[in-house]
């Protein structure tokens, strides 16, 4: 059997999918689904050169009346992972497209994670792509499919995740965004990183930007709002080594992108955010807002907040100025503690911006470099946060 370690959720996902699609079919079952996985052959993005792999499912039945299912079982690798195991079913059944081009419809099931603004399932375009390009050609001409995803643990395992600080509720997230697990707090992810920094940086072409994206939201949202995917780099939690290895590549221009409740350890000096080596989140927000004149029981207040998230939406409710202003002042700070970090090692010359979202996923803070690099980059107006563009 191939080696079946190491795949993210969307590729179980897709291999279960296409099971089910084989079983709608009528074909015989398959214990081994080949997956094509890399941009070489279906799925954009992604690294060209590998072959379809073979991805193990557990079964796949018809159903009746044009539907069918199929169980695969997760398999993440090595190291501390809550999809080990996870049990994933793919309901499958025709349905009449509008057109040739909207021929797939991708439905939440239970357990499977949703936007809590939409309703909608929480899916990356990787996950997107991944089955689109393995199931369409199965499919015959003017028909559509319909997919259902679940995870009949989905919902209690999502109460361990963060999911729910950026509005996804009701179960986990298909937010992978390549086919291997990344482990972001391990030494050879921080490698995988410098590796893909330096392959960018010689690139024909290098115009000298990048975009240093924090998470898998983070990844998965930048290109929502219009910052190219080539110039996203998934930095996981090595932020300090990867600074100084972008100055060094001739890396001209840098956006930091990602969560408010993560990149505050930036404006703390902190540049290995894993929480097991460091946190101080509560200190430097209120050392920041003491800063800004806050004080007494309020100040005690953002202090004892159990998050930077609730610690802000609590001082926004009655000091809605204030609040904002403390925001920026963290994108702010960020900025400045970068160059301050990237000067105790030589590199001076590399400008450096943080752009900074909230649990709702809406832009909530960008520093004074992060702002106008950011327009430029994502083709768009200066964003005035309190509301519009300028």
């Amino acid at each position: 059997m191939a080696e079946t370690t190491g795949y993210t959720l969307p590729v179980w996902v897709a291999a279960a999918a296409k099971a089910a699609l084989l079983a709608l079919r009528g074909e015989p079952f398959e214990a081994e689904q080949q997956l094509a996985l890399e941009a070489g052959e279906v799925i954009p993005g992604a690294i060209p050169g590998a072959g379809p792999v073979a991805i193990p499912v557990v079964a796949a039945s018809p159903l009746g009346a044009g539907r069918a299912l199929a169980v695969a079982r997760c398999e993440p690798g090595e190291g501390l992972d809550l999809t080990r195991g996870l049990v994933v079913w793919v309901e499958v059944s025709w349905w009449p497209p509008s057109s040739e081009e909207v021929w797939l419809q991708i439905d939440a099931g239970e357990g499977a994670g949703i936007h809590a603004a939409t309703g909608e399932l929480c899916l990356s375009a990787y996950a997107r792509a991944l089955l689109d390009g393995n199931l369409r050609a199965l499919v015959p001409a003017g028909r559509g499919l319909q997919v259902q995803v679940i995870f009949p643990a989905g919902r209690r395992l999502a109460e361990r995740t963060s999911n729910a600080a950026f509005g996804v509720v009701d179960g986990l997230a298909l937010i992978g965004t390549q086919a291997t697990v990344q482990r972001s707090a391990a030494p050879d992810q921080l490698a995988e990183a410098l590796a893909a920094l330096r392959l960018r940086a010689a690139a024909a072409g290098f115009g000298g930007d990048l975009v240093l994206v924090i998470g898998e939201n983070g990844l998965d949202l930048a290109p929502q709002l219009g910052l190219p995917p080539g110039l996203l780099l998934k930095a996981g939690n090595w932020l300090g080594p990867l600074l100084v290895a972008a100055a060094e590549a001739g890396v001209r221009r840098l956006l930091l992108f990602g969560y408010q409740g993560k990149l505050i350890k930036l404006a703390g000096g902190i540049f290995h955010t894993h929480h097991h080596l460091a946190d101080g989140r509560a200190e430097v927000l209120t050392a920041l807002a003491a800063l800004d004149g806050l004080g007494g029981p309020a100040l005690a207040a953002l202090h004892g907040a159990p998050t930077v998230e609730q610690a802000l939406a609590a001082l926004g409710a009655t000091d809605p100025g204030r609040a904002e202003r403390l925001r920026q002042r963290v994108a702010a700070a960020i900025e400045q503690r970068s160059l301050d970090y990237l000067a105790r090692y030589g590199q001076v010359g590399m400008a450096v911006g943080a752009v900074l979202f909230d649990r709702s996923r809406q832009l909530c803070a960008q520093g004074p470099v992060g702002r106008p690099l950011f327009a430029e980059l994502a083709g768009v107006g200066l964003v005035d946060l309190a509301g519009g563009g300028t």
